[in-house]
């Protein structure tokens, strides 16, 4: 019959099991993450793309009300607090006190009138390199590629 010592280890885990199974779980983590985090950036897109669909929806009603858009780079702010010479201004056009910034902690670039809709206006998300040009931009027109 063995002794106290060998039932001991009989319980217990080898070194060799131990590594193997930190392997494991190695090989998954480095499979599982990259898919999670793809996930997030794509979220943080779409809420872009939501937010400034919102936006363009208070826009209009503005415009309807005003018969123009807020001109210049701060009109989004005329969203929300009547600018002087709106005088038809039936706001506030968003909830809250603030324009929301970006998924990423950026504000919004508006302009108007805008350069690609020369009639209307322009807004866009950075998007997650926080600088304007390049694929990862989220616009209200159509970026050729």
């Amino acid at each position: 019959m063995p002794g106290p010592a060998a039932r001991v280890a009989a319980r217990g885990f080898t070194l060799i099991e131990l590594l193997l199974v930190l392997v494991i779980l190695g090989v998954l983590a480095a499979i599982v993450v990259p898919k999670f985090s793809g996930r997030t950036e794509q979220a943080r897109q779409t809420a872009a793309q939501t937010q400034i669909a919102t936006f363009g929806t208070a826009l209009d009603a503005f415009e309807v009300d005003n018969g123009y858009y807020p001109k210049g780079k701060d009109g989004l702010q005329d969203l929300i607090v009547q600018p002087r010479d709106a005088q038809n201004w039936r706001g506030p056009y968003l909830k809250g006190n603030e324009i929301p910034l970006d998924p990423w902690g950026q504000p919004y670039v508006y302009e108007c009138p805008g350069k690609m809709n020369p009639n209307s206006y322009d807004l866009m998300s950075l998007g997650p390199d926080g600088r304007e040009g390049g694929d990862d931009d989220i616009t209200n027109w159509t970026q050729r590629r």
